[in-house]
């Protein structure tokens, strides 16, 4: 399966990504989680894998409109707002044969090269 990287084409950091991924010849499969957001169950299997923590968008307005509250969730919580509202996904979140493997774009290129081109 070829390595699918979620987000929005318009997010500067998703654009990095497609720069990166195309500059070392990497094929993907693009999801754009505003017409096809993921299901409740790849959420809680990307969580399961990644934490709720790294996958939490926290500069985006979807996560400040959260309320103090967000403090103190459970990654079960977490998995229920991020299936309710995609943007509050960081971006973008790659997964490779089926398996959540990287969140962001901030990875030192050893760890892209081994994550996203191995």
């Amino acid at each position: 399966m070829a390595l699918q990287v979620y987000g929005i084409p318009n997010c500067g950091t998703c654009k990095k990504a497609f720069s990166w991924l195309a500059s070392n010849g990497v094929s993907y499969e693009f999801i754009d989680t505003k017409t096809a957001p993921p299901t409740r169950d790849m959420i809680a299997d990307w969580v399961a894998t990644l934490g709720s923590k790294p996958m939490r968008n926290t500069s985006g307005q979807a996560y400040r409109a959260i309320g103090e509250e967000k403090k103190t969730w459970s990654d079960e919580q977490w998995v229920a707002a991020f299936a309710e509202n995609a943007m509050l996904l960081k971006r973008p979140l790659f997964v490779k044969d089926g398996q959540a493997v990287l969140v962001g774009f901030r990875a030192k290129e050893d760890v892209l090269q081994a994550t996203l081109n191995g």
